[in-house]
């Protein structure tokens, strides 16, 4: 178990591993829209980002612009995943310190920004519609636990489910030299099989991290 798990340690042992730096990989292959000609990787980036947009411009109706921060967390999400599945790159959103530190730093901003701009609105939200009077005490502690561990759980829903796929290709991958020669072909296809579900799940956790975000963001500013 701890040779499966090592797949995830940084081998290089500095204060600031030169690993991180693969988080910000994907700015080389991002496509510079003042001097790239239209190609199709730019076009379908724009229609991905189209697509998130308009998913997420119901969710948020007076604040419009506070979406650049779901579509940038979108992107930034969405190709760590992806360039996680490549050889030899540090899959940066597979660590709690990676996902916790991006969730809690957003999650606070929103929260000071209610309090200081919105008070009335998130008191509101502490108190379900319909809810009976012997109940709200309850039901505001229920609320407040559940706004606080909101980090804590879009952080671990990312990192499971990153830890979850890298670990069975690496114990498929790892389980192919001791596979019977007649078996080779079925083991083939479910490493394929089992790597276009990690990349569909790599923009899916990008996606589920945003508009959860977006949610957030909904209930501070609306």
């Amino acid at each position: 178990m701890t040779n499966l798990f090592s797949i995830f340690d940084p081998s290089t042992p500095n204060f600031f591993s030169s690993n991180w730096a693969s988080t910000l990989l994907f700015i080389l292959l991002f496509p510079l829209s003042m001097w790239v000609l239209p190609n199709r990787y730019k076009i379908t980036l724009i229609m991905m980002l189209d697509f998130v947009y308009n998913e997420f411009s119901p969710i948020v109706k007076k604040t419009i612009f506070i979406l650049l921060m779901s579509l940038s967390l979108f992107i930034f999400i969405m190709f760590n995943n992806v360039m996680g599945l490549f050889p030899y790159i540090f899959t940066s959103s597979s660590h709690m310190v990676y996902t916790l530190t991006m969730a809690l730093t957003a999650w606070l901003s929103l929260i000071i920004y209610g309090w200081l701009n919105n008070t009335s609105n998130l008191l509101v939200h502490l108190i379900p519609q319909g809810t009976p009077y012997i109940l709200i005490p309850f039901m505001v502690i229920i609320e407040t636990i559940s706004n606080i561990i909101r980090p804590a759980t879009l952080a671990i829903r990312l990192t499971a489910n990153m830890i979850a796929g890298h670990l069975l290709i690496t114990l498929l991958s790892s389980a192919t030299p001791l596979t019977p020669l007649y078996l080779i072909p079925v083991m083939f296809m479910a490493q394929i099989a089992l790597s276009m579900l990690e990349i569909a799940v790599a923009f899916i956790q990008a996606y589920v991290f945003s508009v959860l975000m977006t949610l957030y963001i909904a209930e501070a500013t609306d």
